[in-house]
């Protein structure tokens, strides 16, 4: 009589040890960069530190063009976002000008443009950003570069710029990952 019981409790041992593992999520790989223009890749030396989704809108002015008397453009002013962690949860905020990534620990940095290349219709473009130190100790110190990818939206409003609505503002929705990276 003890077999089928020993037999059994191995069984449901077995059985559960197998479901654990199974229930056990696989390591998700790391961002990568292969499928990206060579320009907007970040330098060798440096890994990921975390992935973000970018999500909220873009302030557009209308303006006078520089040195072209007469024509009127619309001007980036600034965005307004909310750094998302993969699972929907806001690790820290995107805003400007000047453009600011800070963390939810309250780190910040601004950085200057390195590259950009076009990201299809209807999208703001790809881009590589090389990170000024960090303004406070936490998530954003010590991060090297930032990538701008995977973009939705956010290019400049369709509607006409020009004399009589100079000076107006409008803002248009977006999506984006930040991909930000520190030395090895």
């Amino acid at each position: 009589m003890s077999r089928p019981f020993t037999f059994t409790f191995a069984s449901l041992l077995a059985a559960t040890l197998l479901s654990a593992c199974g229930s056990m999520s696989p390591m998700k790989p790391m961002y990568s960069q292969a499928g990206l223009p060579a320009a907007v890749q970040v330098p060798a030396g440096n890994k990921v530190a975390m992935e973000t989704v970018g999500v909220g809108e873009i302030t557009y002015q209308c303006s006078a063009k520089k040195d072209m008397a007469g024509q009127f453009e619309w001007v980036f002013a600034g965005p307004d976002a909310k750094l998302n962690d993969r699972g929907g949860k806001q690790v820290g905020k995107y805003y400007g000008p000047p453009a600011t990534w800070e963390a939810m620990d309250g780190s910040r940095l601004t950085a200057t443009q390195v590259a950009v290349a076009p990201n299809g219709s209807g999208n703001i473009p790809t881009q590589l950003v090389k990170a000024n130190p960090a303004m406070g100790s936490g998530a954003m110190s010590g991060v090297t570069y930032i990538q701008r990818v995977d973009t939705r939206g956010g290019v400049a409003p369709a509607m006409p710029c020009a004399a009589g609505n100079a000076g107006a503002r409008q803002v248009v929705q977006y999506q984006a990952d930040y991909i930000f990276y520190k030395a090895m």
